[in-house]
């Protein structure tokens, strides 16, 4: 049976928390086990864990600051963030990196929070969990600095142009590909790209509840992304690598779980 990991689901916001556990169970039931659920904030991060306890081996987290929460970065983040990264079921650090598209922490606040979460993966030897948005020269150049001592890194939903994705690659990133390649309106030059990414690089994932595939058919009846629906997505990826859909499917989940460390006893049924 083919199986699936998706790598980025935001359960904890508001239009999905209420469902999480049916949510979570009707994933299984596509193959999409387990899920790794992204902490935005320390708060976050620390609900993220205890929703982790409560699905154990089919809901792992993150533990980070997104750079839209960077303004909230003070002295004492790095040691609670140092706490939550101790809990067995937190698998990375982030969602950390950079979003000059809408700014919503300043840019030097969102530099100071990235750098200083790699570093603190870096003295703990933990995967380290990206998003960049319209930052890529920053962005890289930050992360270079700490990448000859940092284990993995993925760069999440990927939406940059080839010589971004080439520099990404060259600096040894993962490169995580969502529904926007479904996406005729503004997802058709990540749809050209994706050929170019390495099998031992590829990661798919839904970032539920955004980025529904505009492209399902049928249509669901709600616009609200579900992490069941990732191997739809691993499917349209297959079409545009021309490669068969179970070695996709296969590449990414094998690469998830080897970057996230997973147990080897993780299932896919609940």
């Amino acid at each position: 049976m083919i199986q699936h990991i998706d790598i980025a689901v935001n359960l904890l916001s508001s239009s999905l928390i209420e469902n999480s556990s049916d949510i979570i169970e009707q994933a299984a039931k596509h193959h999409v086990s387990p899920l790794i659920v992204i902490g935005s904030d320390l708060d976050e991060s620390g609900q993220a864990i205890t929703l982790c306890k409560q699905h154990p081996l089919h809901v792992f987290c993150t533990a980070g600051v997104h750079p839209h929460h960077a303004s909230t970065w003070t002295n004492t983040s790095a040691n609670e963030l140092k706490r939550l990264a101790l809990d067995e079921t937190v698998v990375a650090i982030g969602e950390c990196g950079l979003d000059y598209n809408r700014d919503f922490s300043p840019r030097d606040k969102q530099r100071q929070a990235f750098a200083a979460q790699l570093e603190i993966a870096a003295k703990l030897n933990m995967p380290v969990y990206m998003h960049c948005r319209d930052a890529h020269d920053d962005f890289i150049a930050i992360f270079n600095q700490y990448k000859a001592h940092l284990p993995k890194a993925v760069l999440h939903c990927f939406t940059g142009n080839k010589s971004e994705l080439d520099a990404c690659l060259a600096a040894d990133l993962y490169i995580g590909i969502t529904g926007w390649i479904c996406d005729e309106r503004r997802g058709q030059d990540l749809a050209e790209l994706v050929k170019y990414i390495p099998n031992n690089r590829l990661m798919a994932e839904t970032d539920a509840p955004y980025l529904l595939p505009r492209s399902m058919r049928p249509k669901p009846k709600s616009s609200k992304n579900l992490p069941q629906y990732l191997p739809y997505i691993v499917e349209s990826i297959a079409k545009l690598r021309n490669q068969d859909y179970a070695v996709v499917a296969q590449h990414c989940y094998q690469n998830s779980s080897t970057f996230f460390n997973l147990p080897a006893n993780i299932t896919g049924t609940k």
